[in-house]
């Protein structure tokens, strides 16, 4: 189960954060903006050859003792940050591919939106909201 999800813009500024837990929000608006790092570490190790890959989810960025923190990146370089409770081990690996994939896809949708206006902030769009939450209640 996801506690936090994040959409960050290729500038690295937030578009879109939702935790379940409200009392760690904080909590979890700095452990998504610290695994930015490690996100640009993984991204410049790959360096060109993303380019030509189609693999976008870029795995276990670091555990801490309680979450876990996943990444994913598009080809316009946003970036996806899943932050997963630890104590659920039977979330596997392509389950969260599979959820960044259905995030992206939402993310494409509010792209979409002719009233949308690229780098705004995602606030008004209920699909992308609902089905970011429906992640997070999801118990695998």
């Amino acid at each position: 189960m996801a506690v936090c999800i994040a959409v960050i813009a290729k500038e690295n500024y937030p578009l879109y954060i939702r935790s379940t837990p409200t009392e760690n929000e904080l909590k979890f608006h700095y452990m998504v903006h610290t695994s930015l790092d490690v996100v640009d570490e993984k991204i410049s190790a790959m360096g060109k050859a993303l380019v030509d890959q189609r693999e976008l989810y870029l795995g276990l960025l670091y555990p801490t003792e309680d979450y876990k923190v996943y990444g994913y990146v598009t080809n316009s370089k946003v970036k996806f940050v899943m932050v997963v409770d630890s104590s659920n081990t039977a979330l596997r690996d392509n389950e969260i591919r599979s959820m960044f994939r259905k995030l992206h896809n939402s993310y494409t949708d509010v792209m979409c939106n002719p009233f949308y206006n690229p780098g705004d902030r995602i606030q008004s769009s209920r699909a992308f909201d609902n089905m970011a939450t429906s992640m997070m209640m999801q118990v695998c």
